[in-house]
C-alpha cells in the first residue's frame, strides 16, 4: 500500500507492522509524532492485539518500562529527542549489558541547528558508547523498512538497537510502500537466562565480555546486510562516505553521476571491510557527509592510512555546526552554489512568543512586579513554552539549562546566599525531573520558591497528557512541603493582586514553598471547547 508519511510516521508504521506490543516515550520535538501516530492507529484499531501506548513521565522511565516489556518476550519501542538520551542513559547503557529478550528499538531524534532544543547533540555517540548496532535511514522508505529489520536484528543478536534520525528526516514527507499484512505480536516468554538481567558485578562482567565478543558479529552484519552500499566510481581517487539523510543530499547534487566512489552508511558499527575496499580501490581523499557531529569523520581517521585525506566537518569542508545546507554541500563537492536568495531577505523576522491569552503571561506579569520589589532577584527557568518568558516583553528568566534544573539551580543559589531564589517550572517538566530537586530543597529546608506554571498539559509539544495533572498538590505534600506553603492561584488579570500577595508571602517565608499557577493551556482549551460543541 502506498502512503505519504513523515519520517516519524514511517518509523511508527514500521513498528506496528513488525508486531509491536508497546511504545514508551516522553514528548519532544522532533520525535513526538512517532508515538502520536501509534496512538491514532490504536484509536482506529478494530481487531487484533492492542499496543500499549501511553506517555511516560520521562525518558528514563520509558526506557526501563520498555526493557521490562522486552524481558517478557514482547517487542517494545522507545522514542525521544536527543537530549532525552541523556535522561535515559543509565537504563540505556545497562540494557546493552543485560541484552534483550523481545526486540527492543530505541529511536533518538536529533535536532541539528537547535530548532527547538537547548543543544546540538549527535546520538550516534550513544550507539558507539553502548557498543550496540545503530541504524540511520536515508529516506522515509528506509525508515519504515529499517524499523522492522531493527526488531528482527534485536532478537537475533539479543541486543537493543538504536535508530537515529534528524529533524529533516523526522518532519519531511515521502511516499512509503507499506506491507499489506502486519506481523503478529510475540507471545509472552521469559528469558532463558535470568542472570543476564541481574547486574551484580559477577554476572555483569560475564555479560560485558559477551557484548565485547559480539562486536565482530555486529560489524559483520553491517558489512553484509545490504544496508551499507559501496559503489566504486570512475574516478575512485575522490570518494564520499555519506551517512543517513546525508546520502539523499549527495545524490540530489550528483544527479546520477558515477564519477565518485560512494559508500552509503545507514547501519553502524562502520563496515570495516567496505572502508578497506574503498582504500584498496584507490581513494586518496574521502569526503564525509554526515548530519550532526563528525562521528564518522573522526572514526575514519583512525581506520584509513595517513596518506588518505579525510575531510568533512572537522576540516571545514563542511560547516562545523548546524544542519547540512545545499550550498555548503555543493561547495564541498566542488559544484557552483545555487542562485537562491537568503530567506532572511524575503521573510520578516517573527520571534516566538507566548500565545495571546496564555496563563503564563499573567503569571510572569505578576512575578515581574513582585521581583522588582527586591534588590537582586534571581529567577531560574526551565524547559517548556514558558521558557519564552526570557524574551520580550517579560525578560523574566535569568537562567535555563535543562529539564528540572530550575529547582536545583534555585536551591544551589539559595545555598550560596541568594534571596529571593525562585524557580519557574511547568507541570510536565516538574513531574519529569523536578520532584527529586524539590525533595533536595525540603531535606535542607532551602529558602526557595518553586513556581509551578500548571497549564494542565505538555504544551510545548502539542498538548500531550501531563503525568501529574490533578495531583501536583498531593505530590508536593508527599515530598514534604508544608501544606500551608503549597499555594494555588489562577493566573488571570482579575486575580493579579492576590497572586502578587501570595508570591510576597512565600518569598518572605524562610523555607521551601510551592506556588502553583493553574490555568488550562489556551490551545488545548480551544480544542476541548470545539470538541464539546460537536
Amino acid at each position: 500500500m502506498k502512503r505519504v508519511l513523515l519520517g516519524d510516521e514511517a518509523i511508527a508504521q514500521g513498528a506496528i507492522d513488525a508486531g509491536l506490543s508497546g511504545v514508551y516515550a516522553y514528548p519532544g520535538t522532533p520525535s513526538t509524532e512517532i508515538t502520536e501516530f501509534i496512538q491514532l492507529s490504536e484509536s482506529k484499531r478494530k481487531e487484533g492485539q492492542p499496543i500499549f501506548c501511553r506517555w511516560a513521565t520521562n525518558e528514563k522511565t520509558a526506557m526501563e518500562a520498555a526493557l521490562g516489556m522486552s524481558y517478557m518476550g514482547k517487542r517494545a519501542l522507545v522514542c525521544m529527542k536527543h537530549v532525552g538520551m541523556n535522561v535515559c542513559a543509565d537504563a540505556f547503557m545497562n540494557a546493552a549489558i543485560t541484552g534483550v529478550n523481545g526486540g527492543l528499538v530505541v529511536v533518538a531524534a536529533d535536532d541539528p541547528s537547535m530548532h527547538s532544543s537547548q543543544n546540538e547533540q549527535d546520538s550516534r555517540f550513544y550507539g558507539k558508547f553502548a557498543m550496540i548496532p545503530a541504524f540511520e535511514p536515508s529516506n522515509q522508505q528506509e525508515a519504515y523498512d529499517m524499523t522492522q529489520r531493527a526488531f528482527d536484528l534485536s532478537e537475533k543478536l539479543h541486543t537493543p538497537i538504536l535508530m537515529r534520525v534528524t529533524t529533516r528526516m523526522a518532519h519531511s514527507r515521502a511516499v512509503v510502500m507499506t506491507a499489506d499484512n502486519k506481523r503478529e505480536q510475540n507471545a509472552m516468554s521469559m528469558p532463558d537466562n535470568v542472570q543476564h538481567f541481574i547486574l551484580l558485578p559477577a554476572f555483569a562482567k560475564r555479560n560485558y565480555a559477551e557484548l565485547v565478543a559480539a562486536q565482530d558479529d555486529f560489524i559483520r552484519d553491517a558489512e553484509t546486510s545490504g544496508q551499507n552500499i559501496y559503489t566504486c566510481g570512475t574516478n575512485p581517487q575522490k570518494a564520499i562516505v555519506a551517512c543517513g539523510i546525508g546520502y539523499n543530499y549527495v545524490m540530489e547534487h550528483l544527479q546520477g553521476s558515477n564519477e565518485r566512489t560512494m559508500l552509503k552508511i545507514t547501519q553502524y558499527p562502520l563496515p570495516v571491510a567496505l572502508i578497506n575496499r574503498m582504500v584498496a580501490d584507490g581513494a586518496e581523499e574521502i569526503l564525509v557527509v554526515e548530519e550532526g557531529q563528525p562521528v564518522v569523520e573522526e572514526l575514519l581517521r583512525g581506520m584509513v592510512p595517513s596518506s588518505v585525506k579525510v575531510v568533512g566537518r572537522l576540516t571545514g569542508a563542511l560547516p562545523r555546526m548546524g544542519e547540512l545546507s545545499p550550498d555548503a554541500l555543493r561547495k564541498a563537492l566542488g559544484l557552483n552554489a545555487l542562485p537562491v536568495k537568503e530567506a532572511d531577505s524575503l521573510v520578516a523576522n517573527r520571534p516566538p512568543a507566548l500565545c495571546q491569552g496564555c496563563g503564563h503571561r499573567d503569571m510572569y506579569a505578576a512575578l515581574n512586579e513582585v521581583a522588582r520589589e527586591y534588590p537582586s532577584p534571581r529567577i531560574f527557568g526551565d524547559i517548556g513554552c514558558y521558557t519564552l518568558g526570557a524574551l520580550s516583553p517579560f525578560h523574566a528568566i535569568h537562567a535555563c539549562v535543562e529539564m528540572g534544573a530550575s529547582v536545583t539551580m534555585a536551591k544551589g543559589a539559595a545555598d550560596a546566599g541568594q534571596h529571593p531564589a525562585i524557580a519557574v517550572i511547568g507541570d510536565s517538566t516538574f513531574t519529569h525531573s523536578g520532584i527529586t530537586g524539590l525533595l533536595d530543597c525540603v531535606n535542607s529546608n532551602a529558602n526557595v520558591v518553586i513556581l509551578i506554571s500548571d497549564n494542565l498539559t505538555t504544551g510545548m509539544t502539542g498538548g500531550q497528557d501531563s503525568a501529574g495533572t490533578g495531583r501536583l498538590e498531593q505530590i508536593c505534600y508527599g515530598v514534604g512541603v508544608p501544606q500551608e506553603h503549597v499555594r494555588v492561584v489562577v493566573p488571570l488579570p482579575k486575580n493579579m493582586d492576590e497572586i502578587k500577595q501570595v508570591l510576597r508571602e512565600e518569598i518572605d517565608y524562610n523555607g521551601t514553598s510551592v506556588v502553583i499557577a493553574r490555568r488550562e493551556c489556551i490551545q488545548t482549551l480551544k480544542r476541548h471547547l470545539k470538541a464539546n460543541k460537536k
